[in-house]
């Protein structure tokens, strides 16, 4: 995906002679597209490798899960980071938790009234409820994702949250064809995608794990990285972010490694604010 202002440094006859070539030593066999090994790697070393979206947690081109409990500030957490991706990116956000003054309070000083001011390629958008409709809800949302990300040339979608988009998550077959559908919008258009979600009533004084995303197990096997953020059983005001899963990059932030944070607001801004320089436990 290219970034805002970034030229173009691919040659474009190169381009087309690498695809011709990629095409030219694949078998199509049904759904399949089938190479030698050598000819998988050989192809794919032409492209580019992923950029970090945010520090090493997502990567360009991935459908990433942010989960957490009830008020630990996901929804901060991932607003965060749309602002920052969105000074590289053209940014959709589709938020399904706040009301647009609830998200103006958010992010306004209480006292002076002085308001954060976002990259202007940070979109934000609120599901009309006069324009639901129940028949195929869940394609419908999808498409008009779709047609809302390609209208505003958004290369990065974030959807908070993922129960607002499918209502049977508890169950195997409906999520997994869900996120297969989310997956094939990710390739199609090659964008990259965050989704939120929660997690089931859980001790907080137990460290999170992959086991504790809300709905079918199977959900975690379709998400190519996974973030989780707990709350530190040492200090309530203490959050702490690390990586559950990972295909891309390093595993860096375990849970022998965290991201310790504290949220706080300044200026308008509420936002994590990173409180950890050394290895810390997640416990």
């Amino acid at each position: 995906m290219k970034e805002i202002g970034a030229m173009d440094e691919v040659n474009p006859l190169e381009a087309i002679n690498g695809e011709l070539n990629e095409a030219s030593n694949s078998e199509k066999v049904g759904m399949f597209v089938i190479k030698t090994a050598n000819r998988t790697v050989e192809d794919a070393q032409r492209r580019p490798d992923p950029e970090p979206m945010y520090l090493e947690l997502w990567y360009e081109g991935e459908v990433c899960c942010l989960f957490a409990d009830s008020n630990l500030g996901k929804s901060i957490y991932a607003v965060q980071m749309a602002a920052e991706i969105a000074l590289r990116h053209r940014v959709l956000y589709i938020d399904c938790e706040l009301s647009d003054k609830q998200f103006q309070l958010r992010y306004s000083d209480p006292v002076t009234g002085e308001r954060h001011e976002f990259p202007d390629t940070l979109f934000r958008a609120e599901i009309d409820p006069m324009a639901m409709v129940p028949k195929d809800y869940e394609a419908v949302i999808l498409h008009h994702i779709e047609m809302a990300a390609l209208q505003l040339e958004c290369d990065t979608v974030i959807v908070d949250n993922i129960s607002y988009l499918c209502n049977n998550m508890d169950k195997g077959s409906d999520a997994g064809t869900f996120m297969q559908n989310l997956k094939q919008l990710k390739m199609k258009h090659d964008w990259s995608l965050l989704v939120i979600a929660h997690t089931p009533k859980r001790s907080l004084s137990s460290p999170i794990t992959q086991n504790d995303l809300a709905g079918s197990k199977r959900l975690f096997n379709f998400f190519d990285s996974v973030i989780a953020i707990g709350r530190s059983a040492k200090d309530e005001r203490l959050r702490y972010v690390k990586q559950v899963k990972v295909r891309a990059g390093a595993f860096r932030y375990d849970a022998g490694n965290v991201i310790i944070y504290e949220i706080v607001k300044e200026r308008g801004f509420v936002h994590f604010e990173s409180r950890s320089s050394r290895r810390r436990r997640s416990t």
